[in-house]
């Protein structure tokens, strides 16, 4: 076996708005040497993980923290009392502030669309958690705000700022590995036999405030296995190829040099799990690219043991997020390692191993345990300063969330859907069409 380190930095890309210059009063022209005034909508869970991962950056300030739970907020705010941050349960009191530069969304995927238009408009520049948003719709507006306004949006596909994966994306995987004609990538849990149980309509607690953890989604009773984090598997509010696989397939889609599927088809249902949720427990998704590959997603939450593995001792293959298929070779790929094990002629095909075996690696123990999260964020606090593109510009947030958008909607309308992807519809079923957005509940409104 070949082992070869693999550590290269890419430089950023001079964001075509740079020049732009803001409508909105409030936005504040930042110098190299500035510290950096965030809000941080959301605090629990993913947020305190953005929390900390910001904190780590000399130049940032946290200046102000949103919660719709008190308790959560509290605790944040204890967390950081260093900065003395203004606290709020409603986050328009931080976009009429003038001393906020940007803001870090770690709310709920329902919620991503309005913070981020709204912020957009207040000059504020935006750190918005995957999946960018919960229709089609949303995430186009989200783009053309971000344009309009001039503003950076950074959406948090963290593995943008990997720099294996940013190394990896300089190379060609047709010449590296030969034409791929198969990617794979997977969620997989195992919640058998009771999931997130089972929960009737209750009074929300006191320190929770549900008509705006609601927001724009229909007013409905509160129930213990919906918030704080169980939304993940109620259709209304998330999704699990969207949570978890929209890293995946943006990987995929992005080292593969791909812009958006001609056509999606996914099956499944709630085969397996008994509980409350409205996704389901088994689910396979298959897009079709003009290009002629595949993207297959797998999202398997009634059994765990890993699908990209090409033997139980191979630590390299067991633990890849990533399968890429190549006439040549087969790539494995993880945050900080891949294996390339290579391919063998088949039926009435020249024998023999058409490649090396290779493994490439980050370079030092140091290096293999970077904290993405941190270098995204770190990504992201520079192109405020320098009005560069980010890793993760939102064009890509959207195209990638998108994927697993439409996925949702083949599964909910059982039919294979051919995608435009230019005018963003299907071309083969008006049914589908009518999912790509929703009607908000009143008075929250998505205006750019």
């Amino acid at each position: 076996m070949q082992r070869r380190t693999f550590l290269k930095t890419s430089g950023t890309v001079a964001f075509g708005l740079a020049a732009l210059q803001t409508t909105a009063s409030k936005a504040r022209i930042l110098g190299a040497n500035d510290r950096v005034r965030l809000a941080f909508l959301g605090t629990a869970n993913r947020g305190m993980q953005n929390l900390n991962a910001f904190a780590k950056h000399d130049d940032v300030e946290i200046a102000a923290l949103c919660d719709v739970d008190k308790n959560v907020l509290e605790k944040a705010a204890q967390a950081y009392e260093k900065f003395k941050p203004y606290t709020t349960g409603d986050f328009r009191t931080i976009y009429d502030r003038d001393d906020i530069d940007g803001v870090v969304l770690s709310t709920p995927d329902h919620w991503h669309a309005i913070q981020t238009v709204d912020a957009c408009k207040a000059g504020k520049d935006v750190y918005v958690e995957k999946p960018l948003s919960v229709t089609v719709y949303e995430g186009r507006k989200m783009v053309e705000a971000a344009r309009k306004y001039g503003r950076i949006v950074q959406v948090g596909i963290h593995r943008r700022s990997g720099p294996l994966y940013r190394g990896l994306a300089e190379e060609n995987f047709d010449d590296k590995i030969g034409k791929v004609t198969v990617a794979r990538c997977s969620h997989m849990s195992n919640m058998a036999p009771v999931g997130i149980g089972h929960a009737g309509p209750s009074a929300p607690p006191d320190y929770l405030d549900w008509d705006m953890w609601l927001g724009p989604r229909a007013m409905r009773p509160f129930q213990e296995n919906i918030a704080p984090y169980k939304f993940r598997w109620w259709m209304d509010y998330s999704s699990q190829v969207a949570n978890n696989g929209v890293h995946f397939i943006d990987g995929i889609r992005w080292l593969l040099r791909e812009n958006a599927p001609v056509a999606v088809c996914a099956m499944g249902g709630k085969f397996c799990v008994d509980d409350d949720r409205t996704i389901p427990d088994t689910m396979e998704v298959i897009y079709q690219f003009a290009s002629g590959r595949l993207l297959i997603f797998n999202h398997y939450e009634a059994n765990s043991n890993p699908i990209m593995a090409t033997s139980p001792s191979n630590y390299y293959s067991a633990l890849g997020f990533m399968e890429f298929r190549g006439v040549n070779g087969t790539l494995y790929l993880h945050d900080t390692r891949c294996l390339i094990k290579p391919e063998r002629g088949g039926q009435f095909q020249q024998r023999g191993d058409r490649l090396e075996e290779t493994v490439y690696e980050l370079g030092t123990e140091a290096d293999r345990n970077l904290d993405i999260t941190a270098l995204h964020a770190r990504n992201f606090v520079d192109c405020m300063k320098s009005r560069q593109k980010p890793h993760a510009d939102v064009e890509d947030g959207h195209r990638s969330t998108t994927m697993s958008l439409i996925a949702n909607i083949s599964l909910a309308v059982e039919d294979r859907l051919k995608w435009d992807a230019e005018n963003e519809r299907f071309l083969n079923n008006e049914q589908a069409n009518q999912m790509l957005h929703y009607e908000y509940r009143q008075p929250w409104k998505l205006e750019v």
